[in-house]
């Protein structure tokens, strides 16, 4: 595959990102609270993708990882620390202004996707650890009052959609980075995760 057709790609995977519909983020079931096994899990494997912000997230993270040897044990952290997050407020854990965290991780990650130098692995494990807990709060909030079968499939769904995004993003970045032309794409695809950030701190409703 050229450089050319590999730019085209990412051009439309963001485009994409642009104009998922905002009215339909954090409601992959219409709001409603998953009942059985499968809407557990088709809840948890669509409300990842379908708040804006939390695709926005999973897309930096994705594109961070890429540029380290060790990449792809990264997303590991984000997915484990947003499991962590979903049973914090399980656990009726508070967490003021849990929404303006999650906008505000989209933006840091936006900017490490963004910027030139590599920042250190720990680092980075940090900041997606971080990330992923504000994020997990968040998604914890579909599935409050919900019976222990759904539940336990919601979880599986968030991971098993978070973790194949991220990596899938991961792999493909680094395969489009080996073309230069390629390399400032890559980095207009952070600027657009920041965005999305700073759009969710403006319009709350955005995300």
């Amino acid at each position: 595959m050229t450089i050319l057709p590999k730019t085209r790609l990412l051009a439309l995977t963001l485009a994409g990102l642009a104009a998922a519909t905002p009215a339909l983020a954090h409601h992959p079931m219409g709001g409603m609270i998953p009942a059985t096994f499968t809407q557990g899990l088709l809840s948890g494997l669509g409300h990842p993708v379908i708040g804006l912000d939390h695709l926005a997230a999973l897309v930096g993270v994705g594109l961070v990882a890429s540029r380290f040897a060790r990449g792809l044990t990264l997303p590991a952290f984000w997915v484990a620390a947003m499991a962590a997050g979903v049973g914090l407020h399980l656990m009726s854990a508070s967490l003021p202004y849990a929404e303006v965290l999650v906008a505000l991780s989209v933006v840091a990650i936006g900017l490490a996707a963004t910027i030139r130098t590599t920042l250190p692995y720990s680092l980075i494990a940090v900041l997606f650890a971080a990330g992923g807990a504000v994020h997990g709060y968040a998604l914890g909030e579909a599935i409050i009052g919900a019976e222990a079968t759904p539940l336990a499939a919601y979880l599986v769904g968030l991971v098993a959609v978070q973790t194949a995004l991220t990596t899938g993003i991961a792999l493909a970045a680094r395969s489009l980075a080996k073309g230069s032309l390629a390399v400032p794409a890559l980095r207009l695809a952070g600027v657009a995760v920041a965005v999305t950030g700073i759009a969710a701190l403006a319009l709350p409703t955005f995300a």
